[in-house]
């Protein structure tokens, strides 16, 4: 191989991904529509599937996993087969696979114990080390996290790079200013990365395509598959070509199976029902348009000031099922996972309305922000936990219950009041 200036003059493909998930369990989603939540947890096996195919396609030399390949414990032994089987595919055509364990893949008794390929290299979890690829002149560095609960700075031991090679450092991070959502687990700086004289720094843990930096990159591909509706968009992997030491392209190829969608639409104006429904047709069409012929599970709010305020919120029942019915005329499968109404009436034009229905109105207002309503909802809010798992996604729900109950029955009542004051005597 011909060396020049102390680099391999050499040209190569590989794949970095991270937060596969698999098999993740879809807290609250069963709930809503078992056959939904069947179909997105089956997903993320497909979206391996394709990951695979995209770098024996791509005829990839390698392939990074930046961490949380399963989620938690093993529920079933058959993920870990499943993932074993991937990996034998890749072996089979040449491709070596370097990955790290994070935070989730640590709280799993099986993630580090499975007889993986000859071709999978998985780096340690008690100081960080270095493989050598040495046909394609690359050096590639990593640590895997040791626990569950990693709040040390893992990069700060990182090798430092090996001379005349394309260095990579393998990571699963929360990079400062990047961590979303995400728990702050192996902190680190984008500057002190930068500094760290390697070529390519592989990220894992937050769930959102990003590129932190470019000289040298410094990318987090995101998951795989969207589980929930913070995680719109596409999900994927990033191919990357490299050639006489530097990387030449860098592209995120959109690999799930199922793509969840949160749309916004202002209905601000409108008095007719069609009107309003037209309105709400035009924008959900661009979103499954976007989508790629994926199935898509669609979060919609509807906002702005609209006279037809009352009838919707009323009737939400028959207004959910209006918006259904015009899904199933965009698409044979999109799913509507939840609608938010957040329309509010037109004000009127006096401060003070002086009639019985102003007055009602006033009195709503009082008893919503009422000590002894709060309490009733404190004590039916401690009951609802008690039946809850344990963790953040049960604390957010009751949070989010404690902020939405109050106002929901407040426009409720705002909704009867009006009807009722233009209902005729």
């Amino acid at each position: 191989m011909l060396v020049t200036g102390g680099f391999r003059l050499t040209e190569f493909t590989f794949v970095h991904a991270a937060d596969l998930h698999l098999d993740s369990p879809l807290l609250g989603l069963a709930g809503k529509s078992a056959e939904y939540a069947v179909r997105v947890e089956a997903a993320s096996r497909e979206a391996f599937d394709n990951l695979v195919s995209l770098a024996i396609e791509e005829g990839c030399r390698f392939m990074l996993l930046a961490g949380d390949i399963f989620d938690g414990d093993l529920r079933n032994f058959q993920t870990g087969l499943y993932f074993m089987e991937g990996m034998r595919r890749l072996g089979e055509a040449g491709i070596a696979v370097f990955m790290v364990l994070g935070n989730h893949d640590s709280a799993n008794r099986f993630a580090d114990k499975l007889s993986l390929s000859g071709n999978v290299h998985v780096f340690p979890k008690n100081k960080a080390t270095t493989y050598r690829l040495d046909d394609v002149g690359v050096a590639i560095h990593g640590r895997s996290f040791p626990r569950p609960d990693v709040f040390e700075d893992l990069a700060r031991e990182y090798p430092a790079s090996t001379e005349a090679m394309f260095n990579i450092g393998v990571l699963h991070t929360a990079c400062a200013g990047s961590e979303g959502h995400h728990a702050r687990y192996a902190p680190c700086t984008l500057e002190q990365l930068t500094n760290h004289g390697y070529d390519y720094w592989a990220l894992g843990h937050v769930h959102a395509y990003a590129v932190l930096g470019e000289h040298p990159h410094i990318v987090y591909p995101g998951n795989l598959q969207g589980r929930h509706p913070r995680e719109t968009g596409p999900k994927g992997a990033v191919l990357v070509k490299v050639n006489d030491g530097r990387v030449t392209s860098l592209e995120h190829r959109a690999l799930d199976v199922v793509r969840w969608a949160s749309i916004t639409v202002d209905v601000s104006g409108t008095s007719e029902h069609p009107e309003l429904l037209d309105l709400i047709r035009g924008q959900i069409a661009q979103g499954v348009q976007q989508a790629d012929g994926r199935p898509l599970a669609l979060r919609l709010t509807v906002t702005g000031t609209t006279s037809l305020h009352s009838k919707l919120i009323l009737e939400r029942a028959v207004f959910r099922e209006d918006v259904e019915t015009l899904l199933a005329t965009l698409s044979d499968d999109v799913w509507l996972e939840k609608l938010r109404l957040e329309t509010v009436h037109p004000e009127a034009p006096d401060a003070v309305d002086p009639t019985v229905a102003g007055k009602l109105d006033q009195e709503v207002t009082r008893l919503s922000r009422d000590s002894a309503i709060a309490q009733v909802l404190e004590a039916r809010l401690a009951e609802i936990r008690t039946k809850l798992p344990a963790g953040a996604h049960a604390d957010a729900f009751i949070e989010q219950m404690r902020a939405e109950i109050p106002e929901r029955a407040a426009a409720l009542a705002r909704s009867l009041v009006s009807e009722a004051g233009h209902a005729p005597d």
